[in-house]
């Protein structure tokens, strides 16, 4: 499956949070940009660098009328104890069933260590106000995922 396309509207998602609360895309319409990034699995190390970094830019991304949702497959007390353990300042949504994640074209075959299998590929999808995808992060170094994500919002803010 592929990504959807840059200027399309984003797959609506209706997503539960670390407590359980349902997060809706449109509920920022109008009002927020999203982002939406999907990271295999938390705690471990490379999405622990990765959130760490977007809880650390949380100031500049409000700045930016931003709000930025980390999506994965893991259950809702695995995402509350992610971010108890690292002091997180944004929700994590559960997608358990991967159809979030179908829908945004990130699940598909990995291999590790000579084994195949079906998981998240990490990507992060920047949505404006009015719900369209207006940028696709597919290529960047878990340690300086913010500072690219940054970068993306002004450069689509400055159009």
């Amino acid at each position: 499956m592929s990504h959807p396309k840059i200027g399309n509207k984003a797959p609506a998602f209706t997503l539960t949070n670390q407590q359980g609360e349902k997060v809706s895309l449109k509920n920022f319409a109008g009002t927020k940009n999203v982002v939406l990034y999907f990271y295999p699995k938390a705690s471990t190390p490379g999405c622990t660098v990765q959130a760490c970094g977007i809880r650390d830019t949380q100031k500049e991304l409000a700045q930016r009328d931003t709000v930025v949702f980390g999506v994965s497959p893991d259950p809702e007390n695995k995402l509350q104890k992610f971010i108890d353990k690292q002091t997180l300042n944004f929700d994590l949504l559960s997608d358990e069933d991967h159809e979030t994640a179908d829908q945004y074209g990130v699940w598909a075959l990995k291999k590790f260590m000579g084994k195949e299998y079906m998981g998240i590929v990490r990507t992060t999808f920047l949505i404006n106000k009015e719900g369209r995808l207006v940028h696709i992060m597919d290529k960047f170094k878990t340690s300086n995922h913010h500072d690219v994500l940054l970068e993306s919002i002004d450069s689509y803010l400055s159009e």
